[in-house]
This record gives structure tokens, C-alpha cells and sequence, in this order.
């Protein structure tokens, strides 16, 4: 029994402590509200001021199923049609298979941004329609525009005075985009084109099998008009990005098809030509001259007719490798805003000024204790001396 009373002592001593500690830390805080309370309080002045002056922000959302094709199994059933009619569909996979999970980064593209840029928008106190990046660069609408100008002098404000101090950026950058040609960006372009891909994205729903297209805005109208833009450049992109190659088979077939087609003219006339001034001569070297203008008919019309028939499935096979977009939740425009959410932006301001205020008491405290003990030591120090 001794040896366990012995073991229970200093646990016992130790909770005791442990109580101690917390009733101390409990009285410093108590004792020093007055200043937590003061802290708190401009902490909280400056959440209400965040909450007030933060622009209201809208979204919109479209969701897509992309409808991939299969040209094997949808081409067979025509092929064997078209066979029996005489035309030949069989072009190999002439269309390339686009992923969808690469839709997000055409979305993301400077090409796709910049065009996305000049979407024309209608804003409030505007009575007409003007482009993104007018509203945000010409100094005519700077008024319309006095969110953003709040929004920069104050949330943004250590943003600012961090560009104003490294200087101004150079006034183009270059970006390549494919091979054949760089595009010229001004530093606003630039600017805009960052902004721009934080307020139209695209996610893949690998999972649910559909992709969503969001878009944030300031104002509810110009959040759906700028969707529905991105949802048409999406649409011209990868209907771009799919079917080049069958465009570019169709043009060299057409391309060859009015060539023969003139030949095929110039064949016929020269047969019938020869025949009309030769009715009634019937010379062997006559005869030989028909049949050589006969020949070359022949051959040119049945290079013609083949070409036709490639025309006609490079055509089809265009309209097959067309991707669609089927829009399953079409663009709204948004009747609430989701930003900002004034509340929440209130209550973790003024919980960063508790946390705040409680941690200086208690650095200011230790600051003390610290303080105290290096002067005793000096103390001590002097009179061993």
C-alpha cells in the first residue's frame, strides 16, 4: 500500500498543478478583457468593412455530356448502304478522338481566353452592350466599374502597393500558340486573361460522366452571357481540334474532284469536236483518233466519278467526326449572388481579433516573465561580483 500511495502523490501533484495552470491562465485573460475585447472589436470593424465593400459575385453553371463518336460502329451499317449504290465510305478513321478530359485545358488556353475577353456584355448603368475588356480598361466606364476600384484599394490593397513597388511590367508578352504564329498580349490583355481563367472554368465529373461549365461575374446578366460565350467557343474549339484532319482530306478531294471536272469538259468537247467534223469520212486513222479520244473519256470520267464518290463520303465523314455538346442544364441567369457570404466573412474576422488579442496577453505576459528573470539574473550576477 505504501508503494502505491507513493506513485499516487505525483500524479496528483501534477493535476494539481495542471489546475492551477489553467485558473491562472483563466484569471490573465480575465484580467486583461479590457484589451482581448479592444482587439476584437477593430478586428470585427474591419470584417464588417470586408463584408460590406466585397463586390457581390454570381454563378452560373451548364452541364455538358460530350457525345464521343465511334466511326467504326457508326459508319458500318452506311458503308454497306453506300456500297451498294456504288460509293465507297470505308476512309479509315480519318476523324481523330478528341478526350474530354482535355476540354478543361482548352478552356484554360490563352487563344480560348483571349477570344473569351471580347465577349460583348450588358452591364448596369451602361445602355449598351460593351466587351469584357473595354469595361475593365476604358476609362469612360471607370464609374460603372467603382466595386473593382474599392475592391483594389482595399482587400487588393497589399497586392497593389506590391506591383506598384516592383514597377510596371513589360508592355507585351509573346505566347506561342502552334508553330505558324505568336500572339502579341498587351500587359491589360495579360491581366484580363488571368482574371478571366478564375472566372470561366470547366471540371470533368470523370465519376458522374459530364463535365460542368461555370461562370462567375459581378452582375447576374453578364455572369449568363458570359457562359453561354464560353459554351459556343467550347463548341467551335474542339469541333476545330476534331475534325481538321477530315476538313483537310475534303478540301484536298474537292480540290482534285475540279480539276478532273475540267479535264472531264475538255475530253468530252474534243470527242464531240471530232466527231461533228468527221460524219462522213470512215479511215482507219479516223477510226484510231475516235477510239484514242474515247479512251481518254473514259479514263478521265472514271477518275471523275471516283473522285465524286470521295467527295461526297469526305463530306459525310465530316459531319460524322462533328462532336456534340449535349447540354443537359442549359445557362441561367443567376437570381442570388453566392459571394460574398457577409456573415461567415464577419464571424472569422472576429474570430482572428479573439485569437489575436488572447495571444498577445499571453506573449505579453511571458514577454514579462522573460524580462523579469534576465534581470534577476543580472542581478545576481553584480552582487557575486
Amino acid at each position: 500500500m505504501t508503494d502505491f500511495q507513493n506513485n499516487q502523490q505525483p500524479q496528483t501533484q501534477l493535476s494539481q498543478e495542471e489546475e492551477i495552470d489553467i485558473i491562472a491562465l483563466a484569471k490573465t485573460v480575465w484580467d486583461k478583457r479590457k484589451i482581448i475585447i479592444k482587439i476584437t472589436v477593430v478586428f470585427m470593424i474591419i470584417g464588417l468593412f470586408v463584408a460590406i465593400f466585397t463586390p457581390k459575385q454570381y454563378s452560373s453553371t451548364a452541364i455538358l455530356v460530350p457525345q464521343t463518336s465511334q466511326s467504326n460502329s457508326k459508319m458500318g451499317g452506311l458503308s454497306s448502304l453506300a456500297a451498294m449504290a456504288g460509293f465507297n465510305l470505308d476512309m479509315g478513321k480519318s476523324g481523330t478522338e478528341l478526350n474530354p478530359m482535355v476540354y478543361p485545358q482548352i478552356v484554360q488556353s490563352i487563344p480560348f481566353r483571349k477570344e473569351l475577353i471580347q465577349t460583348k456584355l450588358n452591364f448596369k448603368g451602361i445602355d449598351h452592350q460593351i466587351s469584357f475588356y473595354d469595361y475593365y480598361t476604358n476609362p469612360d466606364y471607370a464609374k460603372s466599374n467603382v466595386l473593382g476600384f474599392v475592391k483594389k484599394f482595399t482587400i487588393g490593397l497589399p497586392g497593389t502597393i506590391i506591383k506598384a513597388i516592383r514597377g510596371k511590367k513589360e508592355e507585351t508578352d509573346y505566347v506561342i500558340t502552334d508553330q505558324k504564329q505568336l500572339i502579341k498580349l498587351s500587359t491589360d490583355e495579360q491581366d484580363l486573361i488571368d482574371a478571366i481563367g478564375k472566372m470561366v472554368y470547366l471540371n470533368v465529373e470523370d465519376r458522374k460522366g459530364y463535365l460542368t461549365l461555370t461562370s462567375i461575374m459581378p452582375e447576374p446578366l453578364a455572369t449568363a452571357q458570359m457562359g453561354q460565350k464560353a459554351l459556343e467557343l467550347l463548341q467551335k474549339y474542339i469541333t476545330k481540334f476534331k475534325i481538321e484532319k477530315a476538313q483537310e482530306r475534303l478540301k484536298f478531294i474537292t480540290e482534285r474532284y475540279n480539276e478532273k471536272k475540267m479535264e472531264f469538259k475538255q475530253a468530252q468537247l474534243n470527242l464531240a469536236l471530232f466527231r461533228d467534223k468527221n460524219k462522213n469520212i470512215i479511215t482507219e486513222i479516223d477510226k484510231t483518233e475516235i477510239e484514242r479520244l474515247q479512251s481518254e473519256y473514259q479514263l478521265i470520267f472514271n477518275v471523275y466519278s471516283d473522285l465524286a464518290k470521295q467527295l461526297e463520303a469526305a463530306r459525310i465523314q465530316v459531319k460524322e467526326d462533328t462532336p456534340v455538346l449535349t447540354i443537359i442544364e442549359p445557362i441561367t441567369i443567376p437570381t442570388e449572388s453566392f459571394k460574398p457570404k457577409r456573415k461567415q466573412i464577419l464571424l472569422i474576422w472576429t474570430f482572428i481579433g479573439l485569437i489575436i488579442g488572447i495571444g498577445w496577453v499571453f506573449g505579453f505576459e511571458y514577454f514579462k516573465k522573460i524580462k523579469k528573470k534576465w534581470n534577476e539574473n543580472k542581478e545576481a550576477e553584480e552582487d557575486v561580483e
